[in-house]
């Protein structure tokens, strides 16, 4: 939950030139087109294709960004926008953008600077909208990315706990990858081999049904609150085209599922979005294997990096060692750079944290909105 700011935006709400040669476009991209533009680039994810955000919050309120040098293109976004009347105008938020690290050229900071100047002209400047980004950064960038974010008005969001992850590196030869994997952690993988398990892996809604199935009796077995709702991810699957759908792998025993993962692998980070076990996934160590599959499917797929989508030592013990051996010596430890924030004035600011601090409790009560400020 958001406590406070780090800092103020320190520039106002007046625009800021583009430097010469940038172009900025905002408005309608066609679904089709906007998944063409999105495999383009590296640092692209689930979280920036069309089929998260409509299917989320509905078509009319996602908005798209694209940045030219040229003519050229050299980065874009997709946002969710919104609309809160009490404001009289609303908020944009970017999850997991601006993306600019192109698949065939080095990246350049100056095009992050520029992504990050035309966001805050179009939304904060022109439409009077909070803006909302978490980039694809973690901490190791800070020296480099937080200056500019602040030098372009943007004001870090502090938070209670900072998302925390760890990204495995891929790209070595499989048989490397095996063998920096933690030692329990293999005897494991090994066990589940001899197992003679059956693995189903495939994109069809009938695996995702088995695989919620299997993830509803893990919640209600452990007394978890849903974190994500499978459903919503669900209708994803299904509008998302073929070469971006998400992976959904099944370990089965005797003809019954007893451990499951869904992965998503766009540009060249693949992240691991769900994972349920029961207690006969526990003993046949099935969760092992999938994540050795998962690992396989990401570097066919090209894939350098496996982000393995957040880590709670504290909170969430289990998972962290399954998770931390899995890393082993592939993977490092991290923090998200974090959320940042501009807006047009302290009022608007203020009105928007309220309501990101009370719709978790609307939601927790079982109040549903389609769309709501949180990111």
């Amino acid at each position: 939950m958001m406590i406070g700011m780090k800092a103020e935006n320190q520039i106002g709400s007046r625009p800021i030139p583009l430097e010469a040669g940038y172009t900025a476009e905002f408005g309608a991209v066609s679904k089709g087109k906007w998944h063409e533009i999105i495999d383009q680039y590296a640092d692209t994810n689930i979280y920036q294709t069309w089929s998260y955000d409509a299917m989320r919050c509905g078509e009319k309120n996602i908005d798209h960004f694209i940045l030219r040098s040229s003519g050229q293109l050299v980065a874009g976004a997709q946002s969710r926008i919104v609309r809160i009347p009490s404001l009289g105008s609303g908020a944009a938020y970017i999850r997991w953008g601006p993306f600019w690290r192109p698949r065939d050229r080095p990246a350049d900071h100056a095009v992050f600077r520029m992504a990050a100047r035309a966001l805050r002209n179009e939304y904060v400047c022109r439409r009077r909208m909070i803006l909302r980004i978490f980039p694809v950064l973690y901490g190791d960038d800070s020296s480099t990315y937080l200056e500019i974010l602040h030098q372009e008005g943007y004001a870090h969001i502090c938070e209670r706990n900072r998302f925390r992850t760890l990204v495995l590196d891929i790209s070595p030869p499989i048989e490397e990858i095996r063998k920096k994997l933690d030692q329990k952690w293999r005897n494991c993988l090994n066990k589940a081999e001899r197992n003679a398990l059956e693995i189903i892996e495939g994109t069809e809604d009938s695996v995702f049904v088995d695989f919620i199935r299997l993830y509803k009796d893990l919640l209600r077995r452990k007394r978890f609150p849903e974190p994500n709702d499978i459903t919503e991810f669900r209708m994803i699957q299904q509008d998302l085209p073929l070469e971006f759908k998400m992976r959904i792998l099944l370990c089965r025993s005797n003809g019954l599922s007893t451990a499951g993962a869904i992965c998503a692998a766009i540009g060249e980070t693949g992240i691991y979005l769900f994972g349920a076990t029961n207690e006969q996934g526990m003993d046949n160590k099935g969760s092992y294997l999938l994540q050795w599959k998962a690992i396989q499917w990401m570097k066919n797929r090209g894939c350098r990096f496996y982000d393995l989508n957040g880590i709670n030592p504290t909170l969430n013990p289990g998972t962290y060692h399954f998770k931390a051996g899995l890393s082993g010596k592939n993977g490092k430890d991290v923090y998200y750079l974090g959320r940042f924030e501009c807006n047009p004035n302290k009022i608007k600011a203020a009105l928007v944290r309220m309501v990101d601090m009370v719709l978790p409790l609307l939601k927790k009560a079982g109040y549903s909105l389609r769309s709501h400020p949180s990111e």
